[in-house]
């Protein structure tokens, strides 16, 4: 009889890359945390190799700084940063949803509905990393209805800063997971509705909130 073979785990670095990235991303290292080879190597069960090659993985990204014979510090979200995607967001959705008034794919708002309700279901259980991945893939619709390719790859750079600021904003403000749901619903009857003004208007209003961030709330 034959045998189905087991799927082999993802090599060592992978393992250790997806493990701090994820880890950075829902906060559980949080800007300024000092991570050591020895405690992830042991964290994950790899030899200190395969650590390295994922620590630089990550200092490329931006997200963490190596320090030789010290660790890697997980970088804090600058009010830059935080500047620079809020206007990056601002030109991309502005423009999508501009574009969608008028022509909304029933199948968008489909999706968007369905992805309202997991927001909700995330909000109900707490799971801040969960929403945060949820909320961003509400916006990542809109944006990719709108038909642009190069514009939606564009906004897919901004995937892991929009995770880490979103669960960021919800840990300094937690009553901002029920503003986002109130503000996705809004951005979505305007966008049914024909609404170009209003559509735009909720858009800025929602985005633009993340800049508190810049003013001590990371």
């Amino acid at each position: 009889m034959n045998t189905v073979a087991a799927p082999k785990p993802p090599p060592a670095a992978e393992r250790v890359y997806s493990h701090v990235k994820s880890a950075v991303l829902d906060r559980s290292y949080e800007g300024g945390t000092l991570l050591t080879e020895g405690d992830l190597a042991e964290a994950v069960g790899v030899s200190r190799t395969p650590v390295r090659e994922a620590l630089l993985r990550l200092e490329a990204e931006g997200l963490l700084k190596l320090y030789p014979k010290k660790g890697a510090l997980v970088l804090p979200v600058s009010a830059q940063e935080i500047a620079d995607v809020v206007e990056t967001r601002l030109l991309v959705e502005q423009h999508a949803v501009a574009k969608l008034v008028g022509a909304v794919p029933e199948r968008l708002i489909a999706s968007l509905e369905e992805s309202l309700a997991e927001q909700r279901g995330h909000a109900e259980t707490g799971d801040l990393a969960a929403f945060a991945a949820a909320d961003r893939g509400f916006h990542a619709e809109i944006v990719r209805a709108g038909g642009n390719r190069i514009l939606a790859h564009l906004y897919d750079q901004l995937r892991d800063r929009q995770l880490r600021m979103g669960v960021a904003t919800m840990h300094a403000e937690p009553s901002r997971v029920a503003k986002n749901i109130a503000e996705h619903t809004e951005i979505l009857e305007a966008l049914r509705d024909g609404a170009a003004d209003t559509a735009a208007a909720v858009v800025d209003r929602h985005v633009s909130w993340v800049n508190t961030l810049a003013r001590g709330q990371s």
